[in-house]
């Protein structure tokens, strides 16, 4: 089997938690051709099939010159056995255009794991909206005076762009409104641009748990990332510290709940955001955490992740 990972620079990669090259390294291991190309590599040529200037690459095992390139060519991704596209956000409009020739490598027979068009109906902060039920008090809005009404409801609030990651441009604003105006400002542009309100959870302090799920099915260990020094964001980006835990109860009935619902959405891979009891993100573009898990648990989270690969490739038994 062939596989591309349609990803960032591979010379960027952070191999110590980089959870697609666990997936490189695990579909490697049993003997899958492993492809890579960026975004930017992809094209279309009319009259001609989605292709990408690719990468066949040989993981080395070593921590520094990871990969080599043991061929380059331009392939049509319809001729690959699966493509997953692992492209880190933002989604922004190059990110919007690649999932488009992703949606047209599709109707030409390729396999795109996640689902273009489900990455596009699902975005990482909306995609919560629907699953309400699981969420804290939440808004989304670019109405400067919905979000001022929202605080004075709430007292404590989180205010986080749509399109961040890794914590980047999230805000606590406190009872006493302190900074409200200026973050206001900073992430609302005077009402140009939408934003996502919540009620802060104090339960933050234990951590911000992600809970993978791979078609439908919950990883059995989350990994809770506890703010440091301080901070409100438990993101490891943001410095957090990673700590892997069991699924709560709680952990259990969200997942069941929601997994199956985007598993059919062609969503094999999934990263659901728990703080405490409450639901704060779905995340659908390239959800991590496979490395910390598996090295503090010794659950295989790449395994498990091919597995789910080959059995829907594999079509119904």
């Amino acid at each position: 089997m062939n596989v591309l990972f349609v990803c960032d620079p591979l010379s960027s990669f952070h191999t110590e938690k980089d959870s697609t090259f666990t997936m490189m390294r695990e579909a490697q291991r049993r003997g899958h051709g492993v492809w890579a190309c960026t975004t930017a590599d992809l094209y279309w040529q009319s009259g001609d099939r989605v292709s990408a200037n690719m990468h066949s690459i040989s993981l080395t095992g070593h921590a520094l010159d990871w990969f080599s390139v043991v061929a380059t060519h331009n392939r049509a991704l319809a001729d690959m056995d699966a493509v997953l596209m692992r492209k880190d956000p933002p989604f922004d409009n190059e990110y919007f255009y690649a999932t488009h020739l992703l949606s047209q490598a599709e109707r030409e027979g390729a396999k795109v794991f996640n689902r273009p068009q489900s990455l596009r109906e699902h975005p990482e902060k909306l995609a919560l909206m629907e699953f309400a039920e699981f969420a804290s008090p939440t808004l989304v809005t670019r109405n400067p005076q919905a979000i001022r009404e929202f605080h004075a409801l709430h007292q404590d609030i989180i205010l986080k762009p749509l399109d961040g990651m890794g914590g980047m441009g999230i805000f606590r604003v406190k009872a006493d409104g302190l900074n409200l105006g200026a973050i206001m400002e900073s992430l609302n542009r005077e009402g140009s641009t939408s934003v996502m309100l919540q009620k802060f959870l104090p339960a933050i302090a234990q951590g911000d748990k992600r809970v993978l799920v791979i078609n439908g099915q919950a990883v059995p260990f989350a990994l809770a990332r506890i703010p440091q020094g301080g901070e409100v964001r438990g993101n490891l980006a943001a410095g957090g510290k990673g700590v892997a835990q069991p699924l709560t109860e709680r952990d259990w009935q969200i997942a069941k709940a929601v997994g199956p619902v985007l598993a059919a959405r062609g969503l094999l891979l999934v990263g659901l955001d728990i703080i405490g009891d409450c639901l704060t993100e779905v995340n659908v573009t390239s959800p991590t955490c496979f490395r910390e898990i598996t090295d503090q648990t010794g659950c295989n989270v790449p395994a498990l992740f091919i597995d789910a690969l080959e059995h829907c490739l594999a079509g119904p038994s």
